[in-house]
């Protein structure tokens, strides 16, 4: 399922992030009040976030098979503490599995940073590495931005006159919709404070099935016919933690015939190494976070 037009436009405005954070604030003149966000993860299962965009409120639901409406994780608004909705392994899982499901969204990425939130660490987590992957996550957030109008003179000038005091480059806009004291709070640990996985409302059942269904899905990727000749060096990348043969592992897999966007963009350059490890362990059928752990 292709990202949406509105939820592109909306996530290269710093404005829309602040929001997502439940800082305050509304978007300025949004074309629509609310905006849904549906997530297909696999077996019928997906994750629906529904944004207020003049409220902040948000509520993150758990599509189940042959419903229409999502059954609520957990609800937040403005000034409010998140819900503890989902642990951080469920959530680094579906993205890894939307990822292979919808080449527009590669992990970490769009959903680890809309959904982040809602999976705040605990204990039980590697917070360097949570971090580092949510840091990622928020670094991936990219826009378009215009090449410069053509400035200076029309003929070239005499070269006591070519420097930038007299003919100054006309500032370049980055790229990057967040800056880095933003990306620097955002993915900052955050401590749970509302539990709500032990109300009876919550969907316990339903979200363990697609616990298991997720890591099926994944599990099963190595033995795919285009993959299986690159579970070796796979497993030999992840062992030793070297990320300079990936460029062989991509080839392994496009002279296989992988034509995946998603798995060969994660393997080429300029390598990003938190995108390469994801995209190593799924192949070697490593646990999740065992390869990613050696670059933070």
């Amino acid at each position: 399922m292709p990202v949406p037009e509105a939820l592109r436009r909306l996530s290269e405005e710093p404005d829309f992030w602040s929001l997502l954070r439940a800082e305050g604030g509304a978007i300025p003149d949004p074309e629509q009040a609310e905006l849904r966000v549906s997530l297909p993860v696999t077996g019928g299962y997906g994750l629906v976030l529904d944004i207020g965009l003049t409220t902040g409120e948000q509520a993150l639901g758990l599509r189940e098979p042959a419903t229409s409406e999502p059954v609520q994780l957990g609800w937040v608004a403005p000034g409010r503490p998140f819900p503890a909705a989902l642990r951080w392994d469920e959530l680094d899982l579906f993205a890894r599995v939307i990822a292979l499901e919808d080449p527009t969204l590669p992990h970490p990425g769009l959903v680890v940073a809309l959904l982040g939130p809602f999976a705040p660490t605990t204990a039980e987590d590697d917070e360097g590495t949570v971090e580092a992957v949510r840091e990622a996550a928020y670094r991936s957030l990219r826009r378009e931005v215009p090449p410069p109008a053509p400035s200076g003179p029309e003929q070239a000038p005499l070269p006591l006159f070519t420097g930038d005091t007299w003919w100054p480059k006309p500032p370049q806009p980055s790229p990057q919709v967040l800056d880095e004291a933003a990306i620097a709070a955002y993915t900052s640990p955050s401590v749970p404070r509302l539990q709500v996985r032990d109300s009876s409302r919550f969907p316990q059942e339903g979200l363990f099935d697609l616990v298991r269904r997720a890591s099926r899905r994944l599990s099963q990727v190595p033995e795919e016919k285009v993959y299986d000749q690159s579970r070796p060096l796979a497993r030999q990348i992840a062992a030793t933690g070297d990320l300079r043969t990936v460029n062989h592992l991509l080839n392994v897999l496009t002279e296989a015939g992988c034509d995946h966007p998603t798995v060969l963009d994660a393997l080429s350059e300029p390598l990003v190494p938190l995108e390469a490890c994801w995209m190593v362990e799924t192949l070697a059928g490593a646990v999740p976070g065992t390869l990613v752990r050696r670059h933070v």
